[in-house]
């Protein structure tokens, strides 16, 4: 990689040598208040001449190409090829193929980064609540695993694929307050879910979404899991000059996880 800005948080996992990652955080870009600076994304109200060229300069940082989505909240999984052009809609991305980063914008929801311990295959899941608790029987972690080991499969039939996760910041468990709603929909497949929410009364709740997905991941045959803790350095909310935060600000920029290959 090129020269990254020393903000941004690079994750610490044993991923083979030819899988590269990063998250952005707010330093280093063009955007004036309140999407100050290194707002990625076209769709919050920014000048699109500042996005464009945010978007450059993490691509030059990376040497590699970031293919950006336009996210749902759904579980679409898109395959990236040299092709592809920004904005499809999918909420995660998957590639064998190296200078293409599969790419997630957040400012709140969860970033996943995925790869095997061969280093043939990346992914990332934009994993927001309703992403993990799933559209149709179905969550966003489900979808990513299935394409990626569907994929890899493929391209070597014959080889035996381990996958490890890196943990983005998100809205950490002191700040995300839900509803009965999302905690019956979490529950209702996991039991072991009720341990991430903490009563507020009234019907109201705090939930870890880190922790959420830590289960889903280990329901689903990760086990290997890295990243977010849960701790305050990694909460959206509670960094207002490190991260965008949509629930703290309502009119917020977005940051990017990306996962590359060599």
């Amino acid at each position: 990689m090129a020269q990254l800005h020393p903000d941004w948080l690079v994750p610490q996992w044993p991923a083979p040598a030819r899988v590269k990652a990063l998250c952005t955080t707010r330093p280093g870009g063009m955007s004036g208040p309140p999407w100050n600076s290194l707002n990625l994304g076209t769709h919050v109200g920014d000048v699109p001449g500042a996005v464009l060229q945010n978007r450059q300069v993490v691509q030059q940082a990376m040497a590699a190409r970031p293919v950006f989505m336009a996210q749902v909240h759904g579980h679409q999984v898109a395959t990236l090829s040299a092709d592809m052009p920004d904005d499809c809609t999918a909420d995660a991305a998957c590639t064998t193929l190296p200078g293409l980063a599969c790419t997630v914008m957040v400012a709140d929801c969860l970033p996943v980064l995925l790869c095997d311990t061969q280093g043939q295959m990346v992914a990332a899941a934009h994993a927001g609540w309703r992403g993990l608790a799933g559209l149709d029987g179905e969550s966003v972690l489900q979808a990513t695993l299935r394409s990626f080991k569907a994929t890899a499969r493929m391209d070597s039939p014959q080889a035996a694929m381990e996958v490890i996760a890196w943990l983005g910041p998100c809205i950490g468990p002191q700040a995300f307050e839900v509803g009965d709603e999302v905690r019956a929909a979490f529950v209702a497949s996991s039991a072991d879910a009720a341990s991430c929410f903490k009563p507020l009364g009234q019907g109201k709740w705090l939930a870890d979404l880190a922790g959420l997905a830590r289960q889903r991941l280990q329901a689903l045959g990760v086990h290997r899991i890295f990243g977010n803790d849960g701790g305050p350095g990694w909460c959206t909310v509670g960094n207002p000059s490190r991260f965008f935060s949509h629930r703290r600000d309502r009119i917020s920029g977005r940051q990017a996880a990306c996962i590359w290959l060599e």
